[in-house]
């Protein structure tokens, strides 16, 4: 655990000793396996996470279907978490470990004391609002002006290059789901870029091969 905490305090070292050590002395650390919902849509937030090692999801859902909002990766935290602890508000989205985690859990009562006792805290959740404003400006651009083949490609490239594996393990109807659209859809698109010799279907997934 120390070996890991002086991880922590390397990654976090941009925020100054002092606040660094006050939220390895209140927050949770911890390891948690891929595919585990950390955050529920609805439900009030107890804790806002800090991505130490692997990969969150973090989506919507609109009545049966999701949509893929950004991944949090190391270092980086859910703005959308942070927004709704501050103002004592249900979580807006639904956040699972894409990967193997290991999160530093900030408690929501804690937020209130870092925020004025430490300016460097409120940087940090500024440089999230940026990052995740661009990427939702982006998201928007793509369901508005975007084919679905050019979203789709884009979205496999995206999961090859957090992953930096080339096939994706995902079922058409995963895919479908973090897309918003249909399973059909999916498979027909797929079908497509085979034809362009852009991806290859294989039994374990979905080989990239732009």
């Amino acid at each position: 655990m120390e070996e890991r905490k002086a991880e922590i305090r390397k990654k976090l070292a941009v925020l100054g000793q002092d606040l660094v050590n006050d939220i390895l002395e209140h927050a949770v650390i911890k390891a948690i396996p891929a595919g585990k919902e950390i955050l529920k849509e609805g439900e009030f937030i107890r804790y806002i996470p800090i991505v130490h090692e692997g990969l969150i999801k973090v989506f919507t859902r609109t009545h049966d279907k999701e949509l893929l909002l950004y991944y949090i990766q190391p270092a980086e935290s859910c703005i959308m978490s942070f927004s709704s602890a501050l103002r004592n508000e249900p979580g807006r989205v639904a956040a699972f470990t894409e990967q193997a985690s290991v999160l530093v859990l900030l408690p929501v009562e804690r937020l209130g004391f870092w925020l004025q006792a430490y300016p460097s805290f409120n940087l940090l959740f500024y440089e999230q609002f940026n990052l995740r404003y661009t990427e939702l400006i982006h998201t928007i651009n793509q369901l508005l002006y975007d084919k679905l083949d050019k979203r789709l490609m884009e979205y496999l490239q995206e999961k090859r290059d957090l992953s930096g594996k080339k096939i994706i393990s995902l079922s058409h109807r995963e895919i479908a789901q973090e897309l918003g659209t249909a399973r059909e859809v999916i498979s027909r698109i797929v079908k497509k870029l085979e034809k362009e010799n852009r991806v290859r279907q294989l039994n374990e997934g979905i080989e990239i091969l732009q």
